[in-house]
């Protein structure tokens, strides 16, 4: 079993999670908190869920499966983050540091993905 919290892409993934609940989150209006702001808030924490319970997998085949999971999140993330830009509820400003962030989670899950992957 690996331990997931020595994953550079699950650390960061984690303090993602902080940086939305802490800067974006509060940004959208109360009329979204069951909608916009819930969806948001569950791709956050998606990634580093699927991070933590695929590393629990005895497989490198179902690690790899989960982390998967974990880029589709983060691919939701940057959509969600590209919406609330657009309906203007954070600065275009604050929409670059998020969509660097969860671009950087993206790119390092894929390495993450291939190394396991590789024959």
């Amino acid at each position: 079993m690996r331990d997931f919290k020595k994953y550079e892409v699950w650390q960061l993934a984690h303090e993602n999670v902080l940086f939305v609940y802490k800067s974006i989150l509060p940004k959208i209006p109360a009329s979204e908190k069951y909608d916009l702001t819930s969806q948001i808030k569950r791709a956050s924490y998606s990634i580093p869920f699927n991070i933590a319970e695929g590393a629990g997998r005895n497989t490198d085949k179902d690690f790899a499966s989960f982390l998967d999971n974990a880029l589709g999140s983060a691919q939701e993330v940057e959509y969600a983050l590209l919406l609330i830009k657009d309906l203007e509820f954070i600065s275009p400003h604050d929409y670059e540091i998020a969509n660097g962030k969860i671009n950087i989670i993206k790119s390092k899950l894929i390495n993450l993905i291939k190394s396991i992957r590789k024959p």
